[in-house]
């Protein structure tokens, strides 16, 4: 598959932190089957380190969204890599079996590997699938070489999927499509704990803009629904976005699905 650069790596390509010790690079590109591709890289001289790697389908495509989020700090490691559902794979069984089920040994296997990042929210985990890889651990802890081998498999996978992905001509799906990756990318520019970061780096209006139109581009683009349209639980008194970080009030200590890929808890509905 052949890429091509987005238009949006003209604009956003690489900044220099307000205070002039990070870097910020970002790159992006577009594809026959893929909307977006942008991957944001963060080098500190302290240590700090991100990866922030994405890659979004068109809507004419139900295939997952690869993430890949990657954390350094001086003594912390944070790790979420998945094949993000479309669908939500809690209550979409045949969404879970085209996409999933072959995939869980793959799961397990990292499982087995790396720790469990400890809690996590019920809002979270309508948008990671049975195969999520979320870890922590301690600079002292050497787990690089499995990530790196994790990350390679998993993206792997996912260009196997996309290989394989026929596009879709029923027009009522596409626009299912749509509106399930706009309502992931409106969860993930309004409650991303990266924000503070690069509020920190750049401010909060340059910060706003590479959320809103580089690392969740479609926000605008792809719907016109509002964060509370799709999520009212956290519509505050005023109006405005309740900015807690969980509203549904259940969080999870370990992994929340069983070696079959099946989910543990209720239902999460979307």
């Amino acid at each position: 598959m052949l890429y091509c650069f987005s238009c949006l790596q003209k604009k956003f390509n690489s900044l220099t932190s307000m205070d002039g010790r990070t870097e910020l690079q970002m790159l992006s590109f577009e594809a026959p089957k893929v909307r977006l591709l942008r991957c944001l890289s963060i080098e500190g001289n302290d240590g700090m380190e991100v990866l922030d790697f994405a890659v979004f389908p068109k809507p004419e495509f139900d295939l997952p969204i690869f993430c890949a989020n990657f954390f350094t700090a001086a003594s912390t490691n944070i790790v979420v890599l998945d094949l993000n559902p479309l669908h939500a794979v809690t209550d979409r069984d045949d969404y879970k079996e085209k996409y999933y089920r072959h995939l869980i040994p793959l799961g397990l296997k990292y499982a087995e590997l790396l720790p469990w990042g400890g809690k996590i929210t019920s809002e979270s985990l309508r948008f990671f699938s049975p195969i999520v890889v979320w870890t922590k651990f301690s600079s002292s802890q050497n787990y690089y070489d499995v990530l790196f081998s994790a990350f390679k498999d998993y993206y792997k996978a996912w260009l196997e999927l996309m290989e394989q992905a026929t596009e879709e001509i029923d027009t009522s799906e596409i626009v299912s499509n749509r509106e399930a990756q706009h309502r992931y990318l409106m969860w993930r520019a309004e409650k991303d704990p990266g924000h503070r970061l690069l509020r920190r780096l750049v401010g909060e209006a340059l910060a706003e803009e590479i959320l809103r139109s580089f690392l969740f581009n479609g926000v605008q683009e792809l719907g016109s629904k509002t964060f509370l349209d799709y999520f009212p639980e956290y519509r505050s008194d005023n109006g405005t976005i309740n900015e807690k970080r969980s509203m549904i009030g259940k969080s999870f200590e370990n992994r929340p699905w069983d070696t079959e890929g099946n989910f543990l808890g209720n239902s999460l509905r979307w």
